[in-house]
Formats: C-alpha cells, sequence, structure tokens
C-alpha cells in the first residue's frame, strides 16, 4: 500500500513537470521566439476598453515614406557589427552633411525593426545628429533566433556605441528607445562600461522588467497567475537563451546609472501600463526628467502631442550634448 502511494506521488509530481515544460515552452514560443511570436501577442492583446495593440506601434512608424527616407539618403549605409555571443547585427547608419559629432541610437521596440523608426530618426537628423538605427538581435537583418527583451540587447548597443567612438572620437552619443528599445536603453545605462561618450538617454514607455510585462500580460490575456508559470517560462528562458526574465530588470539598471535619463509615457498606455513609469522615474539615481502624455496609448505621445514631445526632447539632450 506504501509504495503504491509513493508511486501515485512519483507519477503525479512527474506529470506536473511536464506540464510545466510544456507551459514553459509553449509561452517561451508565443513570447521569445521571432518566428512564432512576431504576430502572436498583438493579434491577442486587447485592453480593458477592446483597443487591439498594433505591433507597428512598439516597433515605430510603418508608412511607406519613412522607410524611403532612409533608403533613399545617399549618406546612407548598412553596417555591421559582432555581438559578444558571435551575432552579425544590422544597423542603419546615417551621417550628417554637417560634419557633427553629435549622435543618437534610436532603438525599436518589440517585435519591430529599424526601418521603421525612420519619422523619429528623421527628426534627430534635422537636428543635426548623426544616426544608427539597429535592427535588434533576432529582429530585421539581425541575426539570432530569439527576443533579447533588452537584456542581451544592452550589450548590444554598447557595441554600437563602440563602434562609433571608432570612427569618430569625439562623438557625444545620446541613446534614444520606445517600448522593449526603451527599456534596452534604461538597460544599458547601468552598464559599468558604458562609455563616457554617451551623454543622455531617452525612454519612452519602457517596462520596469521582463519578468514584470510578461506578468502583467499573463494575467491580463489569459487570465493566470504567475506562479508556476512565469517560474516555468524563465527557466525555459534560461535554457534558450541565456537569461531569466528577471534579470532583465530596467528598475535594477537605472538605479546604477550616472548618465541623465528622460522619462516619457502615455498615461493611457495599456500595454506598458502606465504605472511603471514611476517605478522606473522612482529608481533612478542619475540626473532625470519625466514627460507624461495626456491621453497618449502606447507609443503614441509623439502623436497625441508631437511639439510638447520633441521640445521636451530638444531641452533634455542640449543640456547635455554640444
Amino acid at each position: 500500500m506504501e509504495n503504491k502511494i509513493i508511486i501515485i506521488i512519483g507519477i503525479t509530481l512527474l506529470i506536473v513537470v511536464i506540464l510545466l515544460i510544456v507551459a514553459g515552452n509553449y509561452f517561451y514560443n508565443f513570447s521569445l521566439n521571432p518566428s512564432v511570436s512576431k504576430d502572436a501577442i498583438f493579434d491577442n492583446n486587447k485592453n480593458s476598453e477592446n483597443e487591439v495593440v498594433n505591433k507597428d506601434e512598439t516597433s515605430g512608424e510603418c508608412k511607406v515614406e519613412d522607410m524611403e527616407w532612409i533608403l533613399n539618403l545617399s549618406n546612407y549605409k548598412d553596417s555591421y557589427i559582432k555581438s559578444f555571443d558571435n551575432l552579425r547585427l544590422h544597423g542603419y547608419e546615417i551621417l550628417n552633411y554637417n560634419d557633427s559629432h553629435r549622435w543618437v541610437i534610436t532603438v525599436h521596440g518589440y517585435t519591430g525593426e529599424g526601418i521603421k523608426m525612420g519619422s523619429r530618426a528623421k527628426v534627430f537628423y534635422e537636428m543635426g545628429y548623426n544616426v544608427i538605427i539597429p535592427d535588434l538581435r533576432g529582429h530585421g537583418k539581425s541575426e539570432g533566433n530569439y527576443i533579447g527583451m533588452g537584456w542581451h540587447d544592452r550589450k548590444d548597443i554598447i557595441e554600437w556605441t563602440n563602434y562609433i567612438i571608432k570612427h569618430d572620437k569625439n562623438c557625444e552619443i545620446v541613446l534614444y528607445g520606445i517600448s522593449m528599445g526603451a527599456s534596452t536603453v534604461m538597460m544599458t545605462a547601468g552598464e559599468e562600461d558604458l562609455p563616457s561618450n554617451v551623454k543622455a538617454v531617452i525612454e519612452d514607455c519602457g517596462y520596469t522588467s521582463a519578468w514584470d510585462e510578461f506578468s502583467y500580460q499573463l494575467k491580463f490575456m489569459f487570465k493566470l497567475p504567475k506562479f508556476p508559470i512565469m517560474h516555468a517560462a524563465s527557466l525555459v528562458t534560461k535554457i534558450r537563451s541565456g537569461y531569466f526574465l528577471k534579470e532583465a530588470s530596467a528598475i535594477k539598471q537605472v538605479s546604477k546609472s550616472n548618465t541623465p535619463i528622460l522619462f516619457i509615457h502615455g498615461d493611457e498606455d495599456k500595454f506598458v501600463p502606465y504605472f511603471m513609469l514611476d517605478k522606473v522615474y522612482n529608481a533612478a539615481k542619475s540626473k532625470k526628467e519625466i514627460l507624461i502624455v495626456e491621453g497618449a496609448a502606447h507609443c503614441k505621445a509623439h502623436k497625441i502631442n508631437p511639439e510638447l514631445y520633441w521640445t521636451t526632447i530638444k531641452k533634455f539632450i542640449d543640456k547635455y550634448v554640444n
């Protein structure tokens, strides 16, 4: 009788473990496998007011004229770097005609690609900045078979800053990102080996951590609690992509940063919820400013009030970039 109980318990535990592995892999593929997740979350994610979040809202603009602006420039070229784990990463490089030493790296969002950041990059270009628009790992023309959620991407952004410094020793660099790109630049800001050439960081609607964002979406989309699914998904992420979801924390990174940061968020953001803004802002110990755009949904602040948006950004970076 006792042996039967032990066998039943053992079989039950084995079934639970198998189910957790299956669930962990399912949510990993759903969220972090680029070949699967590109449309899944956006096709299924509806906020409480039945608003569908379009993937282009997290990645940048998708207008044909914005793409053509980059590709038709005579001073545009495709540039490449090697990542710490030997991936070939692509970026669009646009040199300004005024021999400027000002540079900006504009970072797209979740499942996006650099080419869709055209309209935002154009504004910086017109301010006199040279522009690098990376395709993050697993996106666009860059290699990679997983989405980094900003964590491994932070090292890639540092490689892009080193690329700029190699070609312009007098450069002054601004990091600008939206959505996942915003969390990426926040995570980059906390790195010890961030070059001093990086003078300012601008984040637009970034999340506190990958763990927090996926926990929020798990509850919102599937009505499921964090435990034990998030723990299983995080373990699968570590096995398949090399990082735990809690490691990808913008909160921890900004708390270590000495670089000035401008925090931007729309108060109607339901995809990366507005309440995350206070958490990252309060965690930052460096010089910091905040812009809350009333009525703006996810990545819509620049459309709801473009004058306030870009004027605030220009005033901010002019304090730190010559």
